[in-house]
């Protein structure tokens, strides 16, 4: 039976002001969990049920930290999705350190995304084609949000994000193309990428911020040949990243 202080915690991290508070937030579920193992996060503490503990004896080892068993009903009954039957972590959230981009990568720029599961989504999507950095507004959902940690599925632990002015970031990549997803611009299937930069990526309905747009190098648009209105921002995010691995590779 879990402890009344430890679930007061559990329940405290499914907000942000509270993970803040606490630095501390919460992975669900046996593949976030076993990616997390595998990591460098700093677990505090792991409930799981006997069967994920013997089945993952040798990741459960690598680091020292509280454990707990428990029965799969005070799983699901403890944590933030009601599918979670195996395991959950309460784990020491990292210091929102300056990123910058080398003169041989990518990195991803998100300009207010604000839903969690689109935002799990493009970091999944970020460490499936070999980018390891992204820079959010200061306005884009919390990388740490329940509902981002599972949608990435465990590339939360590949993915560094770092959170600030964007206007202000912009402004000192001189010697970085940067790329926009825009309605109109190159199609991306024709476009030169350079062998590194950023890819800037709009809010879901609002698209780039009119703010951003003359720090914008090089316009670029995916085209339409159906019907739909518009692409949700992770499928567009992929669409790009394919592209540029197309063009770049991996050097």
């Amino acid at each position: 039976m879990i402890s009344k202080k430890w679930l007061k915690l559990i329940h405290s991290l499914q907000v942000k002001k509270y993970r803040k508070l606490h630095q501390a937030f919460l992975v669900e579920g046996a593949k976030s969990v076993q990616e997390l193992l595998s990591s460098d996060y700093q677990i505090t503490v792991l409930f799981t049920t006997q069967e994920f503990y013997n089945e993952n004896i040798r990741l459960l080892s690598r680091q020292s930290f509280e454990l707990q068993i428990l029965t799969q009903e005070e799983l699901e009954k403890t944590g933030v999705f009601q599918s979670n039957n195996a395991c959950l972590a309460v784990v020491v959230s990292k210091p929102n350190l300056p990123l910058s981009v080398t003169s041989n990568e990518y990195a991803l720029i998100l300009d207010e995304i604000k839903d969690p599961g689109n935002l799990g989504t493009i970091i999944r999507i970020a460490d499936w084609y070999g980018i390891t950095k992204i820079i959010c507004s200061e306005s884009t959902t919390d990388f740490y949000n329940p509902k981002v940690i599972a949608a990435s599925m465990g590339s939360f632990t590949r993915v560094q994000l770092y959170y600030c002015n964007l206007h202000e970031y912009l402004q000192h990549t001189a010697n970085l193309q940067v790329y926009g997803a825009y309605l109109n611009g190159i199609d991306v299937h024709t476009v030169s990428f350079a062998s590194s930069g950023l890819i800037v990526m709009g809010n879901e309905s609002q698209g780039i911020s009119q703010a951003l747009e003359p720090l914008i190098k090089q316009k670029i648009h995916i085209p339409r040949y159906g019907g739909a209105e518009s692409l949700n921002v992770g499928i567009a995010t992929a669409v790009i990243c394919d592209n540029l691995r197309r063009a770049v590779g991996n050097d």
